[in-house]
């Protein structure tokens, strides 16, 4: 019990720290999260998009292996999948127990629920989202999984599609749609960059002094431009986060 109170204490500063202040019902799924399913915001079990929880795949894997799952075995559905469309369909079944008659899920992808980004991936995709479905039904998670939502896997531009309906500034959306400020915090913990260097040079991106200050417009075109170089070349991208760090200054 203590070392899940510190659990939640550490979540909650996290949450807090990254996304500001938040309603307290979200707040309140926060602690069943926690306290139920030992879902860490710092490993990355958890996202918040325009004020929704969300857990990941990473989150439910590590969820089943702590929960000594028995398998997940999956198989592609040859009769609703074409190949030839780079249409996949998956079953996949969680066994929780060795005895267990396991927990079914399905999942699809195909050019018109995926992004541009990972075009080609499209039966990998489809094998993530049946696990993770199979995974949410043997463990009783009522979130849907990152991987799933269709708006980061619109068919439409690279990473601004997934942004296109989200108000001016950024602060939020009308239609469903995540936040410009929730989309940058997406990319962030998908592909493990820091915040601080990331922020500034959104700054610098932008041409502001803070993010805050920028454009709809311009933050929709940093999205794009960080997404794109996150996907070809991560490495690279990370150094050029590392130019913008803050020289340690020498004690005297």
């Amino acid at each position: 019990m203590k070392r899940m109170n510190q659990m939640l204490r550490v979540n909650v500063q996290l949450v807090r720290k990254i996304w500001g202040e938040l309603p307290s019902k979200a707040l309140d799924i926060l602690r069943v999260l926690t306290t139920e399913h030992n879902l860490s915001v710092a490993a990355g079990d958890l996202q918040l998009l325009d004020g929704r929880w969300y857990v990941t795949h990473s989150g439910l894997l590590r969820l089943a292996r702590r929960s000594r799952c028995s398998g997940i075995v999956t198989a592609i559905d040859g009769n609703a999948s074409n190949p030839f469309n780079n249409r996949w369909v998956f079953k996949a079944t969680v066994y929780k127990t060795s005895h267990s008659k396991g927990f079914v899920g399905y999942g699809d992808a195909d050019p018109s629920n995926t992004s541009p980004l990972v075009r080609g991936s499209e039966l990998r995709i489809a094998e993530t989202r049946a696990v993770n479905r199979a995974l949410r039904k043997a463990y009783g998670i009522g979130l849907c999984s990152v991987e799933e939502l269709r708006y980061l896997t619109s068919s439409s531009e690279p990473a601004k599609s997934a942004v296109t309906s989200a108000h001016s500034n950024g602060n939020g959306s009308g239609n469903g749609q995540p936040r410009l400020r929730d989309q940058l915090c997406l990319l962030i913990r998908q592909h493990n960059l820091d915040p601080t260097l990331v922020k500034a040079y959104a700054a610098d991106f932008c041409g502001t002094e803070t993010l805050k200050e920028a454009s709809r417009d311009l933050v929709e075109s940093f999205i794009t431009q960080i997404a794109t170089s996150a996907k070809k070349d991560r490495d690279a991208l990370v150094c050029k986060l590392n130019s913008y760090a803050q020289p340690v200054e020498a004690k005297p």
